[in-house]
C-alpha cells in the first residue's frame, strides 16, 4: 500500500512537472490539468475500493506552505527601482480597487438575497475577489517583460492585500476608530519585524558555512511567517520586503551598513537559494491542487445551485478589471483575462471561522470559481497568441 501511495505521488508530480514546461505552448493552465488529475485519482480509489486516511486537515498546511513559498518566489522576481514605481503604482490600484468593489457589491448581494448580516457576507466574499498569484504568475512566462512584470506585482500585491482585508474583518467585530488605530499598529509592528528578520536572515545566509544552509533560512521564514499570524500581524508583508531586498540586492550596494552582510558573496547564494524556492513552490503548489483535485466530489462541480453565482462573480470580476485597466490606459489584451483564483481563495476559504460560515459560499461555488476563472484566462491567453501567429 504504501509502496503505490509513493510511485502514485511521484508520477503525479512528474506529470506536473510536463504540465508545467507544456502549459506556455498550449495555454492550459495547468491547475485545470493537477484537479482534473487529482480528481480522477479520486475516481480510481472508489473504483478499485483502496482506502485512503482523511487528507483535508493536510489541504490548509500546503496552502500555507505553498503561498509563503509563492509570494517569495515572486517576489525574488521583482526589480525595485524608480523607474518600476509608475508600474507598482498601477498594479496596486488594479489590486486593491477591483477587490474592495467586487467584496462590497458581493457581501451586499449576499445580503440582499439570502439574509445574512453584511459582516459575515462580506468575510466569505473577500476570498473571491482575490488574485492567484500561483496560478497568475506561471501561467505568463510567455508575456512581454512589462506585462509579466505588471501580473507578478499585482497577483503577489493581491494576495497581500487580500489576506490583510480578510483578517481586519475577520478579526474586528465593530469597525471605527480603534479598529483602524489597531491595524495600523500591526502594520508598523510587521514593518519593524520585517526589517529585523529580513537583515538577521540575509546575515546567515551570507555567514553560514555548513554544506545545508537553504533549508534552515526557508524553515525560519515559514516559522516567523506563522509567529506573526499567531498575533494576527499581515505577515505576508515579511515575505514580500525579505524577497524584495534579496532580489534587489544590486540596487542597495550603495548603503554602507550593506557592507556588512558581504554583498557580493550574498549575491551568489541569493541565486542558489532562489533556485531552490523555485523549485520547492512547483513542488508543494503541484501537491496541494492535486490534493485540492483528489477531494473535490463530482456533485460539487456540477452543483447548479451555486453555479449562476459563480457565472455571475466571474463575469464581474473581469468587467471590473477592464473597467480599471482602460482608466489607467494599459492593453485589455492580454492582462483583462489573467485574474484567476485559485490557491488562496482556497485557503482564504478554509480560514472562514464556522461562525461566520455560509452555505452559500460552499465547496462546490469555490471548485465553479476557480475552474471559470482558470478558462477565462485560458481562452484569453490562446487568443492573445492566436493573434500574434496571424
Amino acid at each position: 500500500m504504501t509502496t503505490a501511495i509513493i510511485i502514485t505521488v511521484c508520477v503525479l508530480i512528474l506529470l506536473a512537472y510536463i504540465f508545467d514546461i507544456t502549459s506556455a505552448k498550449t495555454k492550459v493552465p495547468s491547475v485545470i490539468l493537477l484537479l482534473l488529475m487529482g480528481w480522477l485519482v479520486k475516481q480510481a480509489a472508489l473504483t478499485t475500493g483502496l482506502s485512503l486516511p482523511n487528507l483535508n486537515p493536510v489541504l490548509p498546511i500546503l496552502g500555507t506552505i505553498g503561498l509563503i513559498l509563492i509570494v517569495l518566489e515572486g517576489s525574488l522576481e521583482l526589480e525595485l527601482n524608480t523607474s518600476k514605481f509608475p508600474l507598482i503604482k498601477k498594479s496596486f490600484a488594479v489590486a486593491l480597487l477591483p477587490m474592495l468593489l467586487l467584496a462590497f457589491g458581493t457581501a451586499w448581494a449576499f445580503y440582499f438575497w439570502e439574509g445574512i448580516n453584511f459582516r459575515d457576507s462580506l468575510v466569505n466574499a473577500i476570498p473571491l475577489c482575490v488574485i492567484s498569484s500561483a496560478i497568475a504568475i506561471p501561467s505568463v512566462r510567455n508575456l512581454t517583460g512589462h506585462q509579466k512584470e505588471f501580473i507578478i506585482y499585482e497577483s503577489s500585491l493581491s494576495d497581500i492585500l487580500g489576506v490583510i482585508f480578510f483578517n481586519f474583518v475577520v478579526f474586528n467585530t465593530t469597525f471605527g476608530i480603534n479598529s483602524v488605530w489597531n491595524f495600523i499598529l500591526q502594520l508598523i509592528a510587521i514593518i519593524v519585524i520585517s526589517f529585523l528578520s529580513t537583515g538577521a536572515l540575509s546575515y546567515l545566509l551570507s555567514k553560514i558555512d555548513h554544506h545545508i544552509k537553504f533549508a534552515p533560512i526557508i524553515l525560519l521564514v515559514i516559522l516567523i511567517y506563522n509567529i506573526s499570524k499567531v498575533y494576527h500581524l499581515p505577515s505576508l508583508v515579511f515575505i514580500l520586503i525579505f524577497g524584495l531586498f534579496l532580489g534587489n540586492l544590486d540596487e542597495m550596494k550603495r548603503f554602507k551598513w550593506i557592507k556588512r552582510l558581504k554583498p557580493d558573496v550574498l549575491d551568489r547564494e541569493v541565486k542558489k537559494f532562489k533556485e531552490i524556492t523555485i523549485e520547492a513552490t512547483f513542488v508543494i503548489r503541484a501537491l496541494f491542487f492535486l490534493l485540492f483535485g483528489y477531494l473535490i466530489e463530482t456533485a460539487e462541480i456540477l452543483n447548479l445551485s451555486t453555479l449562476g453565482w459563480a457565472i455571475g462573480i466571474v463575469a464581474n470580476i473581469f468587467c471590473l478589471r477592464a473597467i480599471l485597466l482602460r482608466f489607467y490606459k494599459m492593453e485589455l489584451s492580454p492582462l483583462m483575462f489573467v485574474a484567476p483564483r485559485g490557491l488562496i481563495t482556497i485557503l482564504l476559504y478554509l480560514s472562514i471561522p464556522a461562525s461566520q460560515s455560509m452555505s452559500l459560499v460552499n465547496k462546490s461555488l469555490i471548485i465553479q470559481i476557480v475552474i471559470l476563472s482558470a478558462l477565462v484566462m485560458m481562452i484569453g491567453l490562446m487568443l492573445e497568441k492566436k493573434k500574434e501567429t496571424m
